[in-house]
């Protein structure tokens, strides 16, 4: 196992658009985090064998813990899992950052920050619902990359009256080698949907089309549907779920992509058999089921799905997916089984094929949701 993903679920706020919910450390809870994490780190390294190439700390706000709790963090990874030889990431709320913490993070082995800046207007990040404003965001991207990190930046658009130009046009004068650029989506259930909030299918595609407009201006290129980077500044752990590789997931709430041999239980009646399983995805339960021990179940995935899953997420990519590479993982002669599909998108404008190279167009991009569709129905 070459990936690890920790979910960190403490979170200093309540955003509008996620209503991730602030988690205090009352009864002493950041504690009994820690002390789970290093049981389930164990655990996973007594089942894999595991050589990291990459470490990406995410979830709410890992920058959100404290000077020792993260080092305690850490040192659970290091001692159990390892670290990762390629890439270490640590997602970073702007308002977190002061240069101390930021050499303290480099020197705990982080070498990339995925800094959550989503706009640099400070009209737009108060309808987000942030805590800091655009001169803390500036400041915090300013010093990590004085730190020694490669920063990514992250960008929420089509956000109403958000001036989208200038907040791309600002965050690469300040830098970054890395921006995610996903557009607001208003979830059920959370505040802004009760407050009656939209997102305008026009706006949506014109923020999408705008954004790859100005960033590739400015020498980033579109390696994915949503992230642009800098030549050798692409994200490597993000690119191993876009791929369709094996990952481990620790901490509540993390999904892992895990080989079938590695000690899962494959139950009969109605799912598929062992022999048929590929591989293994389990999603460890919320925070205080998983804090008495409780494990996600093991969800069993056979050729047709792992098929499925791997063109979903590499057609997210802009080199796209490699159907006889496709066909030697899977042990379906995929160009084969889904001719009719792959010829129909083709067709319309949405696919091309290059010799094995399956690519989906801009158009397909924005559509893309319907040209899996098509995949799943055969």
């Amino acid at each position: 196992m070459r990936h690890l993903y920790v979910h960190v679920p403490f979170c200093p706020t309540i955003c509008p658009y996620c209503d991730f919910h602030v988690l205090t450390r009352r009864a002493g809870l950041v504690e009994r985090y820690l002390e789970r994490l290093e049981v389930e780190a164990a655990a996973l390294a007594a089942t894999y064998r595991v050589e990291l190439d990459t470490v990406y700390l995410g979830g709410g706000t890992p920058s959100f813990l404290r000077d020792a709790e993260i080092e305690a963090l850490v040192g659970s990874v290091r001692r159990h899992l390892g670290w990762g030889r390629l890439e270490n990431t640590l997602e970073v709320n702007p308002g977190t950052v002061t240069p101390e913490r930021s050499a303290h993070w480099r020197a705990l082995g982080f070498d990339r920050a995925s800094v959550g800046v989503q706009s640099l207007d400070d009209a737009t990040l108060k309808f987000l619902g942030r805590q800091h404003d655009a001169q803390q965001a500036r400041e915090a991207v300013t010093t990590l990359i004085g730190t020694g990190f490669r920063v990514s930046g992250d960008l929420i658009t089509a956000v109403p009256g958000q001036p989208l130009e200038a907040d791309i046009q600002g965050l690469l004068d300040l830098g970054v080698g890395h921006v995610s650029a996903y557009t607001l989506t208003i979830e059920p259930g959370t505040e802004f949907a009760r407050r009656g909030v939209t997102v305008q299918e026009d706006d949506e595609r014109r923020g999408f089309e705008q954004t790859e407009a100005l960033l590739t201006a400015r020498g980033l290129t579109r390696y994915e549907i949503s992230n642009y980077a800098r030549p050798g500044q692409e994200s490597r752990h993000n690119l191993a779920y876009w791929q369709g590789r094996t990952y481990l997931g620790l901490g509540p709430g993390a999904a892992g992509h895990y080989p079938a041999d590695g000690g899962w239980q494959v139950a009969d009646g109605g799912g598929p058999r062992a022999a048929d399983v590929l591989t293994v995805r389990r999603t460890n339960p919320h925070l205080h089921e998983w804090l008495t021990g409780e494990a996600g179940e093991p969800e069993a995935i056979d050729a047709t799905e792992f098929v499925t899953d791997a063109l979903f997420m590499g057609l997210r990519l802009r080199a796209g997916v490699n159907l006889g590479d496709l066909s030697r993982r899977s042990g379906l002669d995929v160009p084969q089984v889904y001719a009719a599909p792959i010829a129909a998108n083709v067709a319309r404008g949405l696919l091309t094929l290059d010799g094995d190279q399956l690519r989906a167009t801009p158009e397909g991009w924005w559509v893309l949701n319907r040209v899996i569709t098509d995949f799943l129905e055969v």
